[in-house]
Order: C-alpha cells, then structure tokens, then sequence
C-alpha cells in the first residue's frame, strides 16, 4: 500500500457543514475507508489548509478517485500528494 499526505480547505458549504454538524467529519472518513483506504492520521489545522490526512491507499488510482469523490461535493478543496518514507526515499537514491 502506498501512503499519500491529502491537505483539504473547506468551501463556504463545507464549513457551514461541520458548524451545523461536527460529527460529519468523522463520516466523511468512514466514507473515505469504505472507498478502499485507510487513514493513518488526521489533523485539523489553522492557516491555509484546514485538515492535513495521512492515508494509506493501493495505489494512484485508488486516491485520485477518492480525491474527486470528495472534491465533487462542493464541500471542500483537495491537494493530495504522494509519500515515502526516509528509508524509502534513500534507497532510491
């Protein structure tokens, strides 16, 4: 499996969502489970982005649908990026 970081901005409708109903983030996330990843870690942020994810997905293919899924909504933003690890990253060196 491969791990992806996806860093997410809320639109106007999205943070009208979660105001009204809080408990709709987490499922959001039983949602992004049920599309086939899982997510390792998940923070809410101040600035920028408002929440940065940590999933683990089986491929490109996998996130990008996930990604879109969550896009098309209206609700929020995506920038997904994938990931390595350090010992990863230097053996392909």
């Amino acid at each position: 499996m491969a791990i992806y970081v996806m860093l997410t901005s809320l639109t106007d409708e999205g943070r009208k969502t979660i105001r009204e109903n809080p408990e709709r983030i987490r499922e959001v996330n039983r949602e992004v489970e049920a599309m086939g990843a899982k997510i390792l870690a998940q923070y809410a942020l101040l600035g920028s982005y408002d929440f940065i994810n940590i999933l683990e997905a089986p491929d490109n293919r996998a996130i990008a649908k996930i990604a879109i899924e969550l896009s098309s909504r209206g609700t929020l933003h995506t920038v997904t990026m994938a990931a390595m690890t350090l010992d990863e990253f230097i053996s392909s060196i």
